[in-house]
């Protein structure tokens, strides 16, 4: 979506670059209205521009890619716990990934790093069976929890730690499951751990 904050020069260097990429656009019926777009290039213009994802002008106009999309879904579709599961640091692992676009999702480490400063969205449901003990399940953020959630009655066969949280991340920033507390061995199969790119900033 393109702002045309001086209707002259603004304009006509947003025109250039945009039939450079070979995108289809339309303005309204002012030079203050957005541009809306379509195609392989995105052009954005900023008073506060970002180099991250784009090239910037010194007009403050960034070009970035349509398609930097993230997302991921991982499960857990086994009872066990992995074999390289550390007794120190506790980490809840998963087996299955469902949704990994961008793969910014380690499979193997069950870590997401964050390819972008923005905000991002994850939730987690991680699945105890009767065994008459409480459950910590903290979200953590650079070896630092951020959310729990608890799962601790001992009347039922089944019991789900869940929560969810918006979060502001730099790049490169990691996110993962711990367990703080309890067992959870042999009850754990369903668990799902998720997370997507709401916006960049």
């Amino acid at each position: 979506m393109l702002r045309a904050r001086e209707p002259g020069s603004l304009a006509v260097l947003a025109s250039t670059l945009l039939m450079g990429c070979g995108v289809a656009f339309s303005l309204g019926q002012n030079e203050t209205e957005p541009v809306v777009l379509e195609g392989k290039c995105l052009v954005v213009c900023d008073s506060n521009p970002s180099a991250e994802g784009g090239v910037t002008s010194s007009f403050g106009i960034s070009v970035r890619a349509a398609g930097a999309k993230v997302a991921f879904s991982a499960v857990r579709g086994t009872n066990h716990e992995p074999s390289e599961m550390s007794n120190k640091s506790m980490t809840i692992y998963f087996d299955q990934v469902l949704v990994n676009i961008g793969n910014h999702f380690d499979l193997k480490a069950s870590v997401f790093q964050a390819p972008r400063r923005g905000i991002y969205s994850f939730s987690f449901h991680v699945v105890k069976v009767y065994n008459r003990q409480t459950i910590q399940v903290n979200l953590m953020h650079n070896e630092y929890p951020i959310i729990s959630a608890f799962a601790g009655d001992q009347d039922v066969t089944r019991e789900a730690a869940s929560n969810s949280v918006l979060l502001h991340l730099e790049r490169e920033d990691r996110l993962y499951l711990k367990l703080e507390r309890g067992n959870l061995m042999g009850g754990w199969k369903y668990s799902t751990f998720s997370g997507f790119l709401v916006f960049p900033l």
